[in-house]
């Protein structure tokens, strides 16, 4: 029978998952077991684990305090997704203290000055992912890789041959994953060797929407929106330099939807970043997302709402958008290149050939041979099919339009059935 569950039914759990969460419950009601997460706890942990005491600049402490709570008070995470959060936020600790010892014994890493990136940022599930991995072909530019998302400063040497550790640790979260929820490959492949989100970077500074898609934290949620994201943007640029350092080329191809709501930060912090805007029918975009957000959070939680999922993300989505087009206006469109979803489905290589012409950058035939490669490696429906609707998280077409409105008139985004 097919993992895939409906509104009604509880997240797909496989049975030795299934076996701990019960223990675990069973211990939680005698007093043993794990208890909250707390911060000290998790600084000890880092420090354990590399031998380093230093986290540099403590900004991201509040961050992280509003984000504790919030997982305390309204995540209800089971046992082994309380064990996985907590394995999450030791290893972003981690880093932190890893970078800083970095910078402080390579301080000249912070001084580079790297080429202004090229972002894609659309709606989630525009072809983002399909059009950062064509463009992550070119061997002129530089995609993160989910492994060097995972850890941006290794931990230890290569190994024997040149083995990249990080690498081997990637491909067990991979597959613990695809055990956990086979799913949701078919919504967001997660390789541990393909092009990632840069997401990830702005998430050491615990000012992401990571927790917010797959834990249930709305006073985070919240309380993200009235901050400024300069330092978390202002950190991704450290970790860039950081990566470049450890191998080039220098230019990077980055991609994540968050930008949407910070592109105001993100060209402050990257001067002269050309965007590549995607678009889509906002109405189709959000019960896809919504089905990504259920799938996620139903790895770490007996309890996703998806009514919930439905009424955060539609009015979120709504902002994002919003925002975005603010930003924009604030810009006069320079530096922004706009991509239709339909196009891209329909020829992506002749689709990101017209995005170089119109970035002014070089197209031969090579590049076109090696664009075709990867898109063969990694055709539409690669892990499954993925099935959603409106309705399974208590939305109606004609109950969100209004929210995506100005946005489809801006950019003649079609409706879709």
């Amino acid at each position: 029978m097919s993992p895939m569950q409906t509104e009604d039914e509880l997240p797909y759990r496989p049975r030795a998952v299934a076996a701990v969460n019960r223990l675990g419950a069973a211990l939680a009601r005698l007093g043993v077991g794990s208890g909250p997460i707390h911060e000290a706890e998790l600084f000890r942990a880092a420090r354990s684990k590399t031998g380093l005491q230093d986290f540099g600049d403590e900004s991201f402490r509040i961050p992280l305090d509003v984000l504790l709570r919030a997982i305390e008070s309204e995540a209800q995470l089971h046992t082994v997704g309380r064990l996985i959060t907590k394995v999450r936020l030791v290893a972003a600790l981690s880093t932190r203290l890893r970078v800083t010892n970095l910078l402080k014994r390579q301080p000249e890493i912070a001084r580079r000055s790297l080429p202004a990136p090229i972002v894609i940022a659309g709606l989630q599930r525009t072809g983002t992912t399909m059009l950062h991995r064509l463009l992550a072909s070119d061997p002129r530019l530089r995609a993160l890789i989910s492994w060097e998302a995972l850890a941006p400063v290794s931990p230890v040497a290569p190994l024997f041959g040149g083995l990249e550790p990080r690498l081997w640790q990637a491909k067990l979260s991979e597959r613990a994953l695809a055990y956990m929820a086979p799913d949701f490959f078919a919504i967001h492949p997660v390789e541990a060797d393909a092009p990632e989100e840069d997401v990830l970077l702005l998430d050491y500074a615990f000012l992401s929407t990571v927790p917010e898609a797959t834990l249930n934290v709305p006073s985070y949620a919240r309380w993200l929106e009235a901050q400024d994201n300069t330092p978390a943007y202002e950190y991704m640029a450290t970790l860039l330099k950081i990566l470049s350092q450890a191998r080039g080329p220098d230019r990077w191809i980055l991609k994540t939807p968050h930008h949407l709501e910070h592109l105001d930060v993100l060209c402050k912090v990257f001067p002269g970043v050309q965007v590549i805007h995607t678009h889509r029918d906002p109405v189709r975009t959000l019960a896809s997302f919504c089905s990504m957000i259920k799938h996620g959070r139903g790895v770490f939680s007996d309890r996703v709402a998806a009514g919930e999922i439905g009424r955060d993300w539609s009015r979120k989505l709504g902002r994002m958008l919003e925002r975005a087009l603010a930003a924009r206006d604030e810009v006069h469109d320079q530096g922004f290149v706009d991509v239709s979803y339909y196009d891209l489905i329909s020829d992506p290589v002749a689709c990101a050939k017209q995005v170089y012409a119109t970035l002014k950058l070089p197209f031969d035939a090579e590049l076109e041979t090696r664009m075709r490669e990867t898109r063969a490696h990694n055709p539409q429906h690669k892990y499954g099919r993925h099935r959603y609707q409106l309705s399974d998280f208590g939305l109606t077409a004609k109950g969100v339009e209004p929210l995506f409105a100005a946005y489809r008139a801006r950019f003649s985004v079609r409706f879709e059935n």
